[in-house]
């Protein structure tokens, strides 16, 4: 299993580039979509999110590569991916046609949950801009060749939007493995982003090509087996939790199969409600399995985007020149701490994230 080699930030315009779709997330609170009478509005995708954190938390710089109409729906997207701080200079216009029949931002109406009632989401996405991407339409001779990226990263989110968005993803990661830059990809399954079109079939047709020009692979126990097609005896029977032990036999043969990856991290969580979790991570790297500090009874505001904290946390260890196991401990922290504020994306400080590596407790800081 070879290491990975990360360019020199002297050598690159970013730190880390994405490719994916930029929804806007619709909030109803404390309360349920279906009964809500207002929504507070965020901006959330599973890829955008890993790169918004690098630069929201850790103060890297990064861009992200999607495609919005041009209206004021899509205006109120740029605000707010203004606010996280991304470069926008590689953003596709695309214009709106009056009434959305052909494009349109994608919305994400996005519950919560408590106690034993889980988080809901319902997505309103089809014909989206980014969902239209297509092979042809990116420079990506400009961004990976001219300007220069360390870290890509993209996923099995987008790669789900359309028939159009696996090939230009495949063309964004031979791209960038052209031009000596990291790539990432998380597998995020969706089942209801393949239903209409193969289901898992068809999803794990996908992510097995895509895998092909992967170097940090990324997913739970369900990514694994639903889209890449993986599978350990007992492994998803028990539905709260993970048996780690059969997780690492499973990552062993994943690597096997695959030895382009120079990685494999997931993270680990116990559903006890949608309020506590038990929450860790674990990353093989360099043939050896390195699991983070566990996160026991972890209280949840809003689990949505703990994930792609974790992987951006992940990202900026490795970025950052750190070991391997404070690596997956600085993604754990982040996602942790991601877990409990609003929305999809982080809130986080770089000094949080380190406070909590370091075993820093929940007293107050005054």
């Amino acid at each position: 299993m070879e290491k990975l080699v990360i360019k020199p930030k002297n050598q690159c315009r970013w730190d880390a580039a994405a490719l994916g779709e930029i929804m806007i997330r619709l909030d109803p609170g404390d309360t349920r979509i279906k009964t809500a009478r207002q929504f507070t509005a965020w901006e959330g995708g599973g890829e955008y999110n890993v790169i918004r954190g690098l630069k929201r938390c850790f103060g890297l710089d990064t861009t992200v590569v999607t495609a919005i109409p041009e209206n004021d729906v899509g205006y109120l997207l740029q605000d707010l991916i203004y606010q996280g701080g991304v470069d926008q200079s590689h953003i596709r216009w695309v214009p709106f046609d009056g009434i959305g029949r052909s494009v349109r931002v994608g919305l994400n109406f996005t519950e919560r949950g408590f106690g034993q009632r889980g988080a809901l989401g319902v997505a309103d996405r089809a014909n989206s801009a980014a969902s239209q991407l297509k092979v042809g339409d990116i420079d990506w001779n400009k961004l990976f060749k001219e300007e220069g990226v360390r870290w890509f990263h993209c996923g099995g989110i987008f790669a789900a939007l359309s028939a159009t968005t696996p090939d230009i993803t495949i063309e964004a990661l031979k791209a960038a493995k052209a031009n000596g830059t990291v790539t990432s990809y998380d597998l995020n399954y969706r089942a209801s982003l393949w239903k209409a079109i193969g289901g898992k079939e068809r999803a794990m047709q996908v992510n097995r090509e895509l895998a092909k020009y992967v170097d940090v692979m990324i997913g739970n126990e369900e990514d694994f087996t639903a889209a890449l097609g993986f599978e350990v005896e007992g492994l998803s029977k028990n539905v709260t939790g993970i048996n780690v032990e059969n997780f690492k036999k499973m990552i062993e043969q994943v690597v096997k199969q695959f030895p382009n990856f120079k990685a494999v991290a997931t993270t680990l969580r116990e559903v006890h409600s949608a309020s506590i979790n038990d929450w860790s991570a674990v990353l093989y790297y360099d043939g050896k399995f390195h699991q983070a500090k566990q996160y026991d009874r972890l209280e949840i505001y809003d689990r949505v985007g703990g994930g792609d904290s974790f992987a951006s946390g992940l990202a900026y260890g490795f970025l950052a020149g750190k070991a391997p196991e404070d690596c997956v401990n600085y993604g754990a922290a982040h996602g942790a701490l991601a877990m409990t504020t609003p929305g999809d994306t982080t809130m986080a400080s770089l000094k949080e994230v380190e406070k909590l590596v370091g075993g820093g407790s929940a007293r107050v800081d005054r």
